[in-house]
This record gives structure tokens, sequence and C-alpha cells, in this order.
């Protein structure tokens, strides 16, 4: 076998992980991308080939070739850059423009985190760690990116405040986190504007719908992070504590989904005392009597029947002994003598009947 070039993979893992992570990792493009060329039988694990997805592989015991180029451990790197304009953020161009990880000195194999556009310049991470690029892009984690905007006019209290609501584009409602203005030049304003949620050219476009050109673009920070005095197309190591503090934000603007419990609303009872249909989740009155809304199973209440609440069998009864009680009394008083305690309940049986 010809001699093989090397490549680099991953020193972190300490166990087995899916093959298409440690490939990511590598710097071999996004997982999704890492799965098409294993799923297309380009990739080699200890001399076979690795061609369905879930493979798991020990980077530090097992050898893995892409497309017959080997991945080698090997410590991670991390690199800021003061992006020029006219430099693409691409991992290859046909064309053979120049490309962000061409200004990067390193012998190894690294990739920018995120995308500026051509025209636009400032800070680009450059790194071969593929969780760290995860969690400073994915949307879920929702780590800010501050960019000082040039542009044309002076944009209004409205257009901010309505940059800040959001505004429609093709494919969605976008809107920025913050904005504010800086200072105005002669023929424009210099604008803070802050995203924690990135879309292709989103800035340009979203100014471009309120009728302002952005005529420069610099991103100036990510997360905690800022670009300072590093000169345009000069790079620099990340420290220790800054990788910290981006990990920190990562892990600290965690985006959640918002979860409405059900909750039971009972309708209000009217003046009536027609109350809505209601459930188990039936509200009490303030009297502690239970909604009249509320279905009974085997009783009928009143008003469905079309009779008065105090026809109902039971209040008959009660009403019924009361009434042969004031009628015995008012004959026993009327002859001065009480009346038989007997008599009486035979009266009352009777009437039951």
């Amino acid at each position: 076998m010809a001699k093989q070039k090397k490549k680099h993979a991953i020193s972190r893992f300490n166990e087995p992980q899916r093959l298409q992570r440690v490939m990511a990792a590598a710097g071999f493009g996004s997982r999704r991308e890492c799965e098409k060329l294993i799923e297309s039988g380009r990739v080699e694990v200890d001399g076979k080939v690795a061609n369905r997805l879930g493979v798991k592989v020990d980077a530090a015991k097992q050898v893995v070739f892409v497309d017959g180029e080997r991945l080698q451990e090997t410590r991670l790197q991390y690199f800021m850059l003061n992006k020029p304009p006219g430099v693409l953020s691409t991992v290859s161009d046909p064309s053979g423009r120049l490309r962000v990880v061409d200004l990067i000195n390193t012998d190894m194999r690294v990739y920018n985190v995120g995308r500026l556009d051509k025209s636009s310049e400032g800070m680009i991470l450059v790194t071969n760690d593929g969780d760290l690029a995860n969690l400073l892009t994915h949307p879920r984690y929702g780590v800010s990116k501050t960019y000082h905007v040039l542009v044309k006019g002076v944009p209004s209290r409205d257009i901010l405040s309505q940059m800040k609501k959001g505004v429609y584009l093709a494919e969605a409602k976008v809107q920025v986190a913050n904005v504010r203005s800086l200072k105005k030049t002669q023929d424009g304003c210099w604008l803070e504007i802050v995203l924690d949620e990135g879309r292709n050219r989103e800035i340009r476009r979203l100014l471009a719908r309120l009728e302002h050109k952005v005529v420069r673009l610099c991103r100036v920070a990510i997360g905690p992070l800022f670009l300072g005095e590093l000169p345009l197309g000069a790079h620099r190591r990340l420290t220790a504590e800054e990788l910290e503090s981006l990990r920190k934000a990562a892990a600290g603007t965690t985006r959640r989904r918002k979860t409405v419990g059900k909750k039971t609303v009972a309708k209000k009872v009217t003046q009536s005392g027609k109350g809505g249909k209601g459930g188990k989740g039936a509200k009490r009155t303030q009297s502690g009597s239970r909604d009249p809304g509320r279905k009974k199973s085997g009783k009928k209440s009143a008003a469905k029947v079309g009779t008065k609440p105090s026809a109902r069998r039971g209040v008959k009864k009660k009403a019924t002994k009361t009434s042969v009680k004031k009628k015995a009394a008012g004959r026993a008083a009327s002859r001065g003598t009480q009346a038989p305690r007997k008599r009486r309940k035979l009266k009352t049986r009777s009437k039951r009947r």
C-alpha cells in the first residue's frame, strides 16, 4: 500500500464514540456530511469498510481512513481570526480563492466556526473541536454575536423598534436581540446589532427590507469573547480562560421549549343560574357549592326537565311533612286540645301513599 497522508482525530475521547462524531471533530465536515461519507463506503476502520451508521470507534486504539487518508490522534486547537473582506468562510472552493483556513498558521486540519459572508469582516473562530463548534453555532444554545454595522441614512427609533419586534423575510420572521445607535457619519450611521440566532446574510437582508443599505459590517464579539485590537488579517490562539467562558456562555443560554400545561377553564355562571358545560375541573362558587354547569351521572337537573328546583323529589317530601305538621297543629289549636299522636301519624302515612 502506498504511503498514506495522515489526518487528525481527537484526543479527548476516552471511550468509543460514533464514527461520524469522530470524523466531524477531526474536521471532515458536519456530522451529516460525515454520515454521507460513511454511507458511500469511503471510510475504513481497521482495514474494513464501514458503510453503515451507528458504528463506534476508539480513535486512540483503532485505525480510521477516510478516502485513504488516516486519522491520527492530536490535541485540539483554537484560533481567533480578524477576517478581512474578500476572504471566503468555506472549507473548500473549486475556484481556488482565499479562504479563512488559509490564513491560519497550522499544519493540522481546522475549519471555521460559523460563517461571515465574503463582504463582511471581523471575528471568526477556527478550530478542530466539533463539540465547541456545535455549541457556538446551533440555535438551541443561542450564543450571542455582536456586530458593528455602517448603514446609509439614519434609522429612526421606529425602525430600531421594528428590528427588535421582527421583520418578515422570505423564509421566516427575523428579529435582533438588541440594537442601538453608536454614532452618526456624514451620510450614514453606525449601529451595534446583537443576534442570538443567525441566518444567511440576515443583517443585510433585514436592513434592506427597512430601506437602509449596509455599507460595512464587522463582527466584534462572540458571546463574552471580544475581538479587541487584533489587526485585520491576523490571528491568535485562544486561552484556556477564554474557552471556558465560551462554554459557560453556551451552557447559560440554552433555550428550552416552553410547555404550557393544560388548564381547566370554568365558564362563568349567569344570574339566571345556568352555567356552561363543566367537567371534573369545574370550579366551586364562593358559597362552596359546585358549578351548576357540572354534569351529574344518573341525575337530571331541574333546569333540564323544565321544572322548578323546589319541585324536585327530595324537596317535595320534606315540604309535605312540614305541611302535615302545621295542619295538625292548627286543628288541635282550634279544638283547644292536643291532637292524638297516633292519628297524626296515620294521616302522615296516608298522605305519603
